[in-house]
């Protein structure tokens, strides 16, 4: 019972901090209830938000533009974080100065991070819009107000802020690689792009995974900068499930409503996030040892 007396106090926080709220909003999707009246006076109407979210067409729009959005955020921040990081695990000169300036993003507020784009997308003062007519002749683009080019600008946004996240992540895993099996494949002639794939991103698999599952988990509840950014429009473009769970909560004041929809976005990350810890099962290896 030792290991079990060593965790109790962390489960014991998690289930107060998260389990908690998580049984709350289940119980508070029973009901419909507004911001400004007395629960007590809440009407209790069952299952009616649930049958009413599976068919709202807004609801599994914004599951939709969620999963887009994951898919092109978290596929371009892999790649870029795990290159950055292979690019400079080794001691050069001015790494350190690189590194720094690539965990900037991270230290910046999201609410900043919004405000800062938003304006650097804006379509009549903003300098992405100047600095494209000036190199490249391009005409100013109407970046949040078109449905296509809002979307782009959101996921730019997110990978300009997060990339940095893998990059830390992947380059603690690599140079944690343990130098006797590098040195063994160098003197088995494996060459610079064997080492990489046959040997170091194996062997940081479960680093991988880790960082693949919690980027995962932040796309589903990323909220800040898109509501700063587009406010989730034009129209339902860029309104992702949290977005707009704060809509239906807060705008149209639907609590009870917004909670069964909170209940579903929970079910959809712990499904997905226990599918990706099933099929890779990054704690396999350290179970055998």
């Amino acid at each position: 019972m030792t290991p079990y007396f060593f965790i109790l106090p962390a489960v014991l926080v998690m289930a107060g901090g998260l389990l908690y709220p998580v049984i709350d909003a289940v119980y508070l999707s029973f009901f419909d209830w507004k911001i400004g009246t007395p629960f007590s006076k809440a009407e209790h109407v069952g299952l009616d938000n649930y049958w009413r979210m599976l068919g709202d067409p807004d609801v599994w729009e914004s599951i939709w533009v969620t999963f887009r959005f994951g898919f092109w955020t978290i596929s371009i921040e892999m790649v870029l974080g795990v290159a950055l990081a292979l690019m400079l695990e080794k001691p050069i000169r001015g790494a350190s100065i690189f590194r720094t300036i690539f965990i900037l993003p991270l230290m910046v507020s999201p609410v900043v991070v919004g405000l800062v784009w938003r304006y650097l997308f804006d379509a009549r003062v903003g300098w992405i819009n100047f600095y494209l007519a000036q190199w490249f002749g391009i005409e100013p683009q109407v970046w949040l107000g078109d449905a296509d080019l809002a979307f782009f600008a959101i996921v730019f946004t997110d990978i300009w802020q997060w990339t940095p996240f893998i990059f830390i992540i992947v380059i603690a895993g690599l140079q944690a690689l343990p130098s006797e099996v590098l040195e063994a494949s160098r003197i088995d002639g494996a060459n610079w792009w064997q080492q990489i794939f046959l040997v170091k991103l194996p062997m940081i698999r479960s680093i991988l995974v880790i960082a693949l599952l919690m980027r995962l988990i932040d796309v589903f509840r990323a909220l800040e900068v898109m509501y700063i950014m587009t406010g989730g429009g034009p129209g339902r473009a860029t309104e992702l499930m949290s977005l707009h769970i704060y809509n239906r909560a807060f705008d149209a004041q639907l609590l009870g409503y917004a909670s069964a929809i909170s209940v579903l976005l929970i079910v959809i990350v712990f499904t997905l996030s226990l599918g990706i810890l099933v099929i890779s099962n990054p704690m396999k290896d350290k179970a055998d040892v």
